[in-house]
């Protein structure tokens, strides 16, 4: 990346704790942040900072889907790095009890409304260098995630699409990253929803007694995926925990290369 160059950087859900954390640290390094949020009390609270541009964008309202997009082409703006850092696990609880609508609506506003936005941003991607695109993946990947089946589904629907963009698209490099548990909001949802949440309100409560994924690890594992060939990265699904991109040899990297199935989604077997 040519060290002059400022970086414009999008967050989906910058109101989020992962994204908030991340707007601070590209803001640190000297990029434009572009990010989105829903809460108007968040937008009320938040503090001016420059080089920050907050969107008012509600992924549950279709009429909000072209509010970033519309901004880019207002003002000419063109992004090298997006981050699609949003999510809910709502509704929580067996899918047979679950409202048919809620279910629906949480599938849309996890996996469907985050495409369509990358979608609408593509025609105003950076010509500098291949811009990199930044998904989320959660529970369910390696087994069942009893009781949260809209969220699940979302995170699988999505770490397929990153395989079908990165095969399909020549001129984005799109990955998506596991980051275990992270201590954020987001885990209030399986606290609230008690016994419908199932054996994972244990383990989220005792989860906070640990330390958890570091936000730093997550800035640092985008920050390797990004810096790292499309080859290497595009359509991939890496553990920000589990996989050894902290690594400072190439061996990872040259597996990578070598290995145009490894961490993707797979028929174990086939």
């Amino acid at each position: 990346m040519d060290p002059e160059h400022k970086r414009t950087v999008f967050i989906l859900s910058v109101s989020s704790d992962i994204g908030m954390n991340l707007m601070d640290k590209y803001l640190s390094e000297g990029a434009n942040v572009i990010g989105t949020y829903r809460n108007k009390q968040f937008f009320q609270n938040f503090k001016k900072k420059p080089n920050v541009k907050l969107l008012e964008v509600d992924l549950e309202n279709s009429n909000h889907l072209h509010r970033a997009s519309n901004y880019f082409s207002e003002n000419n703006i063109k992004w090298d790095l997006l981050i699609l850092s949003n999510g809910t696990m709502e509704p929580i609880g067996p899918f047979m009890d679950l409202d048919d609508d809620k279910w629906e609506t949480s599938i849309i506003s996890n996996a469907i409304m985050p495409c369509r936005i990358l979608k609408s941003l593509y025609p105003f991607r950076s010509k500098k260098q291949i811009p990199s695109v930044c998904f989320f993946a959660g529970g369910g990947t390696n087994g069942t995630f009893t009781n949260y089946s809209s969220y699940c589904l979302s995170k699988i629907f999505l770490i397929k699409m990153c395989e079908l963009l990165d095969d399909e698209v020549s001129d984005l490099k799109t990955f998506i990253l596991g980051p275990g548990y992270t201590k954020t909001k987001i885990h209030n949802e399986t606290i609230n929803a008690k016994n419908k949440a199932g054996k994972n309100l244990e383990k989220t409560l005792n989860f906070f007694d640990t330390e958890g994924t570091s936000m730093d690890d997550i800035y640092d594992s985008i920050e390797w995926c990004v810096k790292n060939s499309k080859k290497s990265i595009g359509g991939r699904n890496f553990s920000i925990v589990h996989d050894n991109w902290k690594d400072t040899t190439d061996d990872l990297i040259n597996r990578l290369e070598n290995d145009n199935n490894l961490y993707k989604l797979r028929r174990l077997g086939n």
